[in-house]
């Protein structure tokens, strides 16, 4: 339950991004906003589902900064979402209901921290109000076994004698991670470089890549995490590629909110949006999808390249029969004495 209520913590704390012209201002109310949270149990036992909803009512003049769905949950695990359902209330308001439930494992107090919501106001000011703390109490099952329950008093500890070797194996395997990680970001660099050198159309190396996609066995063996991280970055790299966008180590949020003011092929904003949030769950918040929404997504992926093909050649035509026209236009020149 907690980590539902981190992932919209962390998500409107990246959805600041949007607003880096305006430093946002936190205020405990403003007038036309209503937030609320609940979850349908205040005590649960380990492996229960808990249902959690953020609700925000706002004036239509008021703009909601819709957070990412992807973050790290902890300890609990995302069995099932519904982000961003708006609906119209009397009055021209409007009430955009986020839900989450989430299962755990793990025994305790926990208490969901104040969410911070950012709004756009009229007069374009950033603002943030603080939703707030609920508290949860996850139970064990063994509370109810009574005498039943085999649980035999622990041991006195044993004292073991201090051995360096794991310090040394340890501090080993940190030098070897550390020499991996530069390795690999010489590679991603060197990679980055290859592909701004490759003179094809976007398109067409977006479609190599999704083709080798298509047949590796990541589906096959249930590796969603590591198909949707493929798929993203395929996706992204290409609409980087087409509009001439530095993508790289972009949030989710950061990278919308740089198409979020440009003149785009209809559907394209939302159905990237869309396909980059679900794609977050599946990365970070251990959300496993079924393999029919990862055959869509591959689909919306292809869709969206097709899209961008497609604008973009129609361009290209109405650029080179404007520049036939003006070449073949007849140079008036004065006559001379």
């Amino acid at each position: 339950m907690t980590a539902g209520r981190t992932i919209i913590l962390l998500g409107l704390l990246l959805a600041g991004t949007a607003f880096a012209k305006s430093e946002p201002d936190t205020v405990s109310s403003l007038p036309g906003i209503k937030i609320t949270t609940s979850v349908d149990k205040a005590e649960v036992y380990i492996g229960d589902l808990i249902t959690y909803e953020v609700a925000i009512i706002h004036d239509s003049t008021i703009t909601l900064v819709p957070p990412p769905l992807g973050a790290n949950l902890g300890a609990f695990d995302v069995k099932d979402y519904d982000p961003d359902k708006e609906a119209k209330l009397d009055g021209g308001r409007i009430q955009s209901t986020t839900t989450f439930v989430l299962s755990t494992f793990t025994t305790g107090d926990y208490v969901i921290p104040p969410v911070p919501i950012v709004f756009q106001m009229p007069d374009k000011s950033a603002k943030v109000m603080l939703a707030e703390a609920v508290p949860i109490k996850v139970r064990s099952l063994l509370e109810n076994a009574g005498d039943s329950a085999d649980i035999r008093p622990a041991k006195d500890p044993y004292e073991f004698k201090r051995n360096y070797i794991p310090y040394l194996i340890a501090g080993g395997v940190l030098l070897l991670l550390l020499a991996g990680s530069l390795i690999w970001l010489r590679l991603r660099k060197k990679a980055a470089f290859e592909e701004q050198m490759d003179r094809r159309p976007p398109w067409e190396i977006a479609y190599e890549k999704l083709a080798l996609l298509q047949t590796s066995p990541l589906l096959i063996d249930g590796r969603y995490k590591e198909f949707y991280i493929e798929l993203t970055e395929i996706v992204r790299g290409f609409l980087g590629r087409v509009y001439r966008v530095n993508v790289l180590d972009m949030t989710t949020e950061e990278f919308l909110s740089q198409y979020r003011e440009m003149t785009l092929p209809d559907g394209l904003f939302t159905q990237t949006s869309e396909l980059l949030k679900h794609a977050d769950l599946v990365k970070f918040a251990k959300y496993v999808p079924e393999r029919e929404r990862a055959d869509g997504d591959f689909e919306a992926s292809h869709m969206i390249v097709n899209l961008v093909r497609t604008e973009e050649e129609r361009r290209l035509q109405t650029e080179m029969r404007i520049s036939a026209g003006n070449e073949q236009q007849p140079v008036q020149t004065g006559s001379g004495r």
